[in-house]
């Protein structure tokens, strides 16, 4: 690599080889933040001296080339990002967007927030917005808006700036940022076995639903360990809301051989399920232990207050602004990212038949 004389830009030597190496390997040799490698190459003003150097000889030892055309975007850039939300009222992508605004906010980007409400048509109207370039970036916060997102931007351009936050897709084409689902819903049901239930229930999502498909194959895999056969007429369908979960819930009723216990696949479907199960005389946990999932703000003061599983919603948001961020500054490495999950027992779980 050499630089010319008069911008201090990088260009390949015609005498070096060509080697596959991202903005990462260069980062981690300089040992430095992918941002700081960014700015040392296209904003040398944003760097020190010493900085600098030490990040163009790391490029001259690895042979690395910028992508001159994310370089180019950037220079171009509206400082614009939009955020594609499925449902705006959802308490776990409400936190995903404070977590990006804030991280938006620090490098300088403006967020423009797409509540799309399921419509295509609106989904289709914000990412014209990326393909005409009056935009940077997409952060997806919903596994629907996946085939869009291919069909209008990444089927013609596979390195444009999309990040998918939340985990939301089965094999994410873009950056993303997640949980571990299957794990978390292991440690669940791995809680109420512990207190001695045999027979528990499940709550799950859209089948369409990553999230839901992966806890269940946690409840599944727990099951398993634990010797216990599974039992599909344990399975009942939500949708993710308050009001399927008490929609749902009724359906426990009718079960011949009824269960001890009830893991639903979020939090807003288990509030929704003890509402009903207490309104047709079922004591919660000394009838029925029930836990939820995300750990939502309300679900510690709910009464009683719910077992469930936390989620850091905040932090994936900002982990995706950050990863999208490094997309715009040439990052062409696909990384998904997954953050930790905590198991919280509250009053909602206890072992069967406690008085």
């Amino acid at each position: 690599m050499a630089r010319t004389a008069h911008s201090g830009a990088l260009v390949q030597h015609p005498d070096h080889p060509k080697a596959m190496v991202s903005i990462r390997d260069v980062s981690i040799a300089a040992g430095v933040s992918i941002a700081t490698v960014s700015r040392a190459i296209g904003n040398p003003d944003r760097v020190s001296k010493a900085t600098r150097e030490k990040v163009l000889t790391v490029v001259e030892a690895l042979g690395y080339s910028p992508n001159l055309v994310a370089r180019s975007l950037r220079s171009q850039q509206s400082k614009l990002i939009i955020v594609l939300v499925t449902n705006i009222a959802n308490p776990v992508l409400s936190g995903c967007i404070r977590g990006i605004e804030k991280v938006a906010q620090g490098l300088g980007y403006s967020v423009l927030l797409g509540d799309t409400q399921n419509d295509d048509v609106i989904e289709a109207r914000y990412l014209n917005l990326l393909s005409a370039r009056q935009a940077d970036g997409v952060i997806q916060l919903s596994y629907r808006q996946h085939g869009k997102v291919d069909e209008l931007i990444l089927n013609s351009n596979p390195d444009a700036a999309v990040v998918n936050a939340c985990a939301c897709l089965d094999a994410a084409p873009c950056p993303s940022v997640g949980v571990d689902d299957v794990g978390a819903a292991r440690a669940m049901t791995e809680h109420l076995l512990g207190l001695g239930h045999k027979r528990i229930a499940v709550m799950t999502g859209p089948d369409e639903s990553p999230h839901s498909r992966d806890r269940m194959f946690g409840y599944r895999l727990q099951l398993r360990a634990a010797g216990i056969a599974f039992d599909d007429a344990l399975v009942i369908r939500g949708e993710f809301t308050m009001k399927s979960g008490s929609e749902a819930a009724a359906k426990i009723l009718d079960l011949k051989d009824r269960p001890t216990a009830l893991f639903c696949f979020n939090d807003e479907m288990a509030i929704g399920a003890i509402q009903k199960l207490t309104s047709l005389g079922l004591r919660v946990p000394q009838d029925i232990s029930v836990a939820g999932f995300d750990d939502i703000p309300f679900s510690a003061y709910a009464n009683p207050a719910l077992t469930t599983i936390y989620q850091p919603a905040e932090e994936m948001g900002a982990v995706a602004m950050r990863l999208l961020d490094q997309k715009l500054s040439g990052e062409t490495e696909i990384r998904t990212v997954t953050l930790p999950t905590e198991l919280r027992v509250r009053q909602t779980t206890a072992p069967p038949g406690t008085p």
